[in-house]
């Protein structure tokens, strides 16, 4: 069975090239027999996916609906809500990813914002040769993290990676999950969304590590908003989606919220005339928290440990419930 199968490779954002070496890595892993293709054009995948038995990289609905053995897809984005649409989640093919994977370096995104709000760099990044001439000011708007709340919305790999950081820096966390993902040292109880408002309330930094789900949609409103803490930071590098825009310009305007950190936008780009541009305090670049120079290698040997369990009917590393969203 293994000697039959078809994979084909779409090159995608997360692997722009299929090298030899990635080639050899995955040919050991299927067996010399396989078949391996590599469509270097959205034409050729089309041509390639009657065939497949397994994908590994982006899947549209054309391509879906072109595919007559497709068995099995692995994603190289940690984020499943591109690939769940109608006919792929009701259909028996499985679906995983590298979910688990992207949190260390999300989380240090998540922490260049913070500290770039925090001690004010960014500030005085863009008051250039000025910024001299607010030193004072900047030295009584900085604040030291040590002692602070972090409060965690979805505690997956992303949300636990945060919260390791956020011990190392001295603060004390908190998590909110919607399942039973079980405590870590730095969060020895995970609550349920039940106490989110808890959370928000009690917490001097808020970070979301939400996937995008209907639940989870703009989960971030004007209520959620006015149920943190006054002064609070807001940090999202996880999907744009789950929080308001002009709900957070307003809060941040208002002086309710100290600031935001935000990898991602619910529009992206999010448009140049948007508040969230020049609202101060507010820090934004443009969703590449996503990036590591380990990412790709990473995913790439979860798919070939996959590719014996997935015909072996094991359960796969980096599995998508396309039910749940993530």
């Amino acid at each position: 069975m293994l000697r039959a199968m078809h994979i084909l490779i779409i090159p995608g954002l997360q692997m722009p090239e299929v090298s030899e070496g990635v080639l050899e890595q995955v040919r050991a892993a299927a067996g010399t027999d396989a078949t391996i293709t590599v469509a270097d054009s959205y034409g050729e995948a089309l041509e390639a996916i009657p065939d497949a038995d397994v994908l590994l990289g982006r899947v549209d609905p054309p391509l879906f609906a072109a595919a007559r053995r497709l068995r099995w897809v692995h994603a190289t984005t940690a984020g499943a809500d591109a690939y769940l649409f109608e006919e792929m989640r009701d259909s028996s093919v499985v679906l995983s990813g590298d979910k688990g994977l992207v949190g260390s370096h999300l989380a240090e995104t998540a922490f260049g914002l913070l500290l770039a709000i925090s001690r004010r760099i960014v500030a005085a990044v863009l008051d250039g040769p000025d910024c001299w001439e607010h030193r004072v000011e900047y030295r009584r708007q900085e604040f030291e993290l040590e002692g602070l709340t972090m409060g965690i919305v979805g505690f997956g790999g992303t949300g636990k990676a945060i919260a390791r950081r956020a011990a190392a820096f001295g603060m004390h966390c908190l998590a909110v999950d919607p399942h039973d993902v079980g405590a870590t040292p730095e969060v020895p109880e995970v609550w349920p969304v039940a106490r989110l408002d808890e959370l928000l309330a009690t917490s001097d930094v808020v970070a979301s590590g939400l996937p995008l789900t209907p639940d989870t949609h703009h989960l971030f409103d004007e209520r959620a908003f006015s149920q943190m803490k006054p002064g609070a930071i807001f940090i999202n590098v996880t999907r744009g989606e789950v929080f308001d825009a002009d709900a957070l310009v307003r809060a941040v305007e208002s002086g309710h919220l100290g600031g935001a950190g935000l990898d991602v936008a619910p529009e992206e780009p999010l448009p140049a005339d948007h508040a969230l541009w020049t609202t101060r305090n507010v820090v934004m670049t443009p969703h590449t928290a996503g990036a590591s120079q380990l990412r790709l290698q990473r995913n790439l040997d979860r798919f070939c440990r996959n590719l014996p369990r997935f015909l072996a009917g094991e359960p796969l590393e980096g599995a998508i419930d396309k039910q749940a969203g993530f």
